[in-house]
């Protein structure tokens, strides 16, 4: 059973009105990097409703006296990473803190107009920044939905499924420098392809350009070099998740995969959404995975809970040019993935890998059972074999150039929501 603390009380309401459909409820509380305006240097900031509340200006006034975050001065810093370094008590003590304040339990900010003009930011007045200073960036391959449906394009449905896939979580390392934040737009790559009836590469633009449905999670604390990671541990590691989209360039992937994997096809962009979830926010959320007996998982990677991941909606929506509104083309969930992020982690330290505070993990594309549900275009094109209908009489096998894609993801509660906002890319012609 899921459990709640008083961040997470479904009852518990802000001071000031807050939409029931906001993604940024006083249960949520997502830490994020935001610039207040172009005087001011970027620093901490929790989204709450159409705000964003200033942590600086809350720490630089002694709000936060608590044990694990006195004197400690972490909110006025570019990056999230010296706050998630202090560990799962300080971003807990932060959290109850803000939503005294927030709840009106706490009554200085609720009493105080002028504390309330500095520390509450209009969000449409605050440019938001990429919030992690990411030191690595691994992808994994852990929906056994999408895992299949690949497989069984390339290889054929009674080879879907490599021999190790159910018994561990595939992953490979990505490139942390072009992780970008929503709103950044990406060019179209160039690379190496070659069609299956042309006896030699070409180098150009990519034609198979595709998004990718992912979720990722940050690591706070980690393990030193040479040890390893039990289950608990890395719960208690993981700070919180955003919305990730992969983006593919699948002809070039196809090219390049063998032996080793995504290279080029990978490395030209990774968006993610701004603000930081954390995994007190999303514990109301907890629910079952898909069952691990057929094999049943070896013992290092056996969950320390049975509800070891989320329910949470995931939405993709594209919207070309000349559109006049974004298109859904995708629903589903985080609660799909075979493999949950703690599997994930504690396997990739399994080896005495050295995890680190602000390394990224992310999922891998998540597919769901149905064809609306699946995560890339690959998979609603079935490998470019069929269009996918979009509003105005548009359609689509991969992305065009000036396509925008949309992701959205949240954990409905009664009464509030706790959601990740947007995670947005456009997707500009090759650069010249």
């Amino acid at each position: 059973m899921s459990s709640f603390d008083s961040t997470t009380d479904p009852s518990l309401r802000a001071f000031f009105d807050i939409p029931a459909d906001s993604d940024f409820s006083i249960q949520n509380l997502p830490f994020g990097i935001f610039r207040p305006s172009q005087r001011h240097a970027p620093r901490v900031g929790v989204a709450i409703g159409h705000f964003v509340l200033d942590l600086y200006v809350l720490e630089t006034s002694g709000f936060f006296d608590g044990p694990a975050l006195r004197e400690q001065d972490v909110f006025g810093d570019r990056w999230l990473n010296p706050f998630m370094d202090l560990g799962k008590a300080a971003r807990v003590e932060a959290r109850k803190k803000i939503s005294e304040l927030l709840s009106g339990k706490d009554e200085r900010l609720k009493n105080d107009s002028d504390l309330q003009k500095r520390a509450l930011i209009p969000m449409d007045q605050v440019v938001l920044e990429l919030p992690v200073q990411i030191g690595d960036y691994t992808d994994f391959y852990s929906s056994r939905e999408h895992a299949t449906n690949v497989g069984t394009m390339f290889r054929g449905k009674d080879n879907a499924l490599q021999p190790n896939w159910l018994h561990l979580p595939v992953g490979y390392h990505g490139r942390s420098s072009s992780v970008v934040v929503s709103g950044t737009p990406l060019h179209r790559p160039m690379g190496q392809t070659k069609a299956d009836d042309a006896e030699n590469p070409v180098f150009g633009p990519s034609r198979l350009v595709d998004f990718e449905l992912e979720m990722g999670f940050f690591v706070s604390g980690g393990n030193e070099l040479g040890s390893r990671l039990s289950m608990q541990e890395a719960e208690d590691n993981i700070f919180g998740l955003v919305l990730v989209n992969d983006w593919s360039a699948r002809d070039i992937q196809k090219w390049e995969y063998v032996p080793l994997g995504p290279f080029l096809a990978k490395n030209f962009g990774t968006s993610i959404s701004p603000w930081v979830i954390t995994t007190e926010a999303l514990e109301p959320f907890r629910t079952k995975g898909p069952v691990q007996t057929d094999p049943e998982v070896l013992d290092y990677l056996k969950p320390a809970r049975p509800d070891q991941t989320y329910d949470l909606r995931l939405e993709v929506a594209i919207q070309g040019e000349e559109m006049e509104k974004p298109h859904t083309v995708c629903v589903s969930n985080f609660k799909y993935l075979y493999w949950s992020m703690a599997q994930q982690l504690v396997h990739h330290a399994a080896t005495g890998c050295n995890m680190r505070t602000g390394d990224m993990l992310a999922s891998g594309t998540i597919s769901g059972p149905t064809e609306d549900s699946y995560g890339s275009m690959l998979e609603l094109s079935w490998r470019g074999a069929k269009s996918v209908p979009l509003s105005n009489g548009e359609e689509r096998k991969f992305l065009k150039d000036g396509d925008t894609v949309i992701m959205r993801g949240w954990g409905q509660g009664d009464g509030y929501r706790v959601g990740f906002g947007e995670c947005a890319g456009k997707l500009l012609p090759v650069k010249s």
